[in-house]
Parts: C-alpha cells; structure tokens; sequence
C-alpha cells in the first residue's frame, strides 16, 4: 500500500523560510515523477516543483522559481520542499505526489492530473 505523508508546514511572516518533507512508503520510483502541489481556497490545484525520479533538474513554476528548491532523497525515500523568501500568496495546503506520468521533461512533473498518488496535505500560512 502507497502512502505519502507530509510534515513541515506551518505559519511563518513575510520573508521566511519553511521545509515540508513526505515520507513515501510502499512504492518503487522507477522513471514517473514526483512533485508538490499547492491548493488555496477557491483555486486549482498548482504545481509547485516536480522532477523526474530517475534525476535530471527539477522544474519549478514561475511564481516560486528561485525561492523553493525541491529534492529527492531515493534512499530515504523522502521528497523535500525547501521554501524561502515566503510571500502571502504562498499560503495554502501543499501536497506532496508520486507516480505521475513522465514524458522525458521535468516540466511535465507539473501537472497534478498525471500523478496517482496524493498525501494528505500540510497548511502553510504565510501572514504579511
């Protein structure tokens, strides 16, 4: 049984820095992507960053592009969502998922609608 699950979020001022870590259990990487996610109310679900689990860099959305840094531990099989330089509109629920299906670009790690696998989600609040 695949379970994903989130730790690390939080509430933190404008200009700081929070990590979010999923631990995965009961699956094997292989070439599918990993990725966060990130939902606020009354949005769609959003990319945050994502890369293959078979290497290369990761992609990341342009609101986050040099603030966060996602990693990807395969022998801790743990995935890793460094945030800094946090804003308010970076608040929402973040996910973490596996499984999503890899077309030979990290960008495409991106798209919730590929993955399979979802945590449960971890609230971040950023206040101004």
């Amino acid at each position: 049984q695949v379970q994903l699950v989130e730790s690390g979020g939080g509430s933190v001022e404008t200009g700081g820095s929070l990590t979010l870590s999923c631990a995965v259990s009961g699956y094997t990487y292989g070439r599918f992507c990993v990725g966060w996610f990130r939902q606020a109310p009354g949005k769609k679900r959003e990319g945050v960053g994502g890369l293959s689990a078979g290497g290369g860099r990761a992609a990341y959305a342009d609101s986050v592009k040099g603030r966060f840094t996602v990693s990807l531990d395969n022998a801790e099989n743990t995935l890793t969502l460094q945030m800094t330089s946090l804003k308010p509109e970076d608040s929402a629920v973040y996910y973490c998922a596996a499984e999503g299906a890899y077309y030979g670009d990290n960008a495409g790690c991106l798209s919730p609608d590929e993955y399979n696998y979802w945590g449960q989600g971890t609230q971040v609040t950023v206040s101004s």
